[in-house]
């Protein structure tokens, strides 16, 4: 296994369709919600979001909250809350999904009251959901407007039209499709959208990917992997004091977990799926592979 050889590339085709649609959408929009993956708040946010809703109203949505370290989500709710109000979400569980109403009534209560006193009453809040492919936006809306609306799916870009969803009394709230940007701005981004499914995992390299996850693991969740591959601390000594400690933690985990072909060799592409699987269903831990 090769050291920093994994070279990952994306060409959403739709993408700058998309970009022009939600510049057109904006109009219609008082408060736009940005939802964003808690493991990777970084790597998850499209760099052309703030550019394109400029002074628009914005509540940033920490998404899959309850995957990823509690410590950890609280430094980037702190970070990002001198930004816009910030909230942790999980899509699945329905945590703190009904503070999200609140909390648009909460940012347009100045709007609201402005409105009133020309004699405008009920005016319908219009919100707008933005977020990268992956990130959980059709569960949460489903959650949100308390019914299934949309088709939900663990694959990147299942959701493909544009609706209006009620969700509250005077509240509506726009879906949009999910959008990628045409450049990652670094290898690790890449890399982060990779573990975390954003990425389709046919236009990867899977072994690569477990690799480089598992290089991550080692130095931010050691005792994570030692408890989930029964891995004993004299192991994973002698695995560290190797040239290629990530890859000979892939072997050890394959030979622990039965992934080996003929001659005792280790099988890499399902010790790899093994690997990718078990982080992405949070069976190695709560994991955030970013900080503020």
């Amino acid at each position: 296994m090769s050291e920093n050889n994994t070279n990952i590339n994306w060409y959403p085709g739709h993408m700058a369709k998309t970009r022009s649609q939600i510049e057109q959408d904006l109009k219609l929009i008082d408060v736009v919600i940005e939802l964003l993956d808690a493991r990777i708040p970084k790597s998850s946010r499209n760099p052309e979001i703030n550019k394109l809703i400029k002074n628009k109203k914005k509540i940033i949505l920490l998404n899959k909250a309850d995957m990823a370290d509690d410590e950890t989500n609280k430094k980037w709710v702190e970070h990002l809350s001198k930004e816009a109000p910030t909230i942790l979400t999980d899509s699945k569980t329905g945590r703190n999904i009904d503070k999200v109403s609140k909390k648009i009534d909460a940012v347009m209560a100045e709007e609201i009251a402005r409105q009133a006193a020309r004699g405008r009453i009920n005016k319908t809040i219009r919100v707008m959901i933005v977020g990268i492919p992956n990130v959980g936006k059709s569960s949460f809306i489903n959650k949100i407007s308390k019914k299934n609306s949309l088709e939900v799916g663990n694959k990147p870009g299942v959701t493909k039209a544009k609706q209006w969803i009620r969700i509250g009394k005077n509240q509506e709230l726009m879906d949009t499709p999910g959008v990628l940007w045409p450049k990652f701005e670094s290898n690790e981004v890449a890399l982060n959208l990779a573990f975390t499914g954003t990425i389709k995992d046919d236009n990867l390299e899977r072994v690569e990917i477990a690799y480089e996850l598992l290089k991550v693991l080692m130095k931010d969740y050691r005792a994570n992997l030692m408890e989930r591959y029964s891995i004993s601390g004299e192991e994973m000594k002698n695995i560290e004091a190797n040239a290629n400690p990530a890859y000979e933690l892939m072997k050890l985990i394959g030979q622990k977990r039965g992934a080996i072909v003929s001659g005792g060799v280790t099988d890499d592409e399902k010790v790899s799926r093994l690997i990718i699987d078990d982080f992405r269903n949070c069976k190695i831990g709560k994991i955030s592979l970013e900080r503020p």
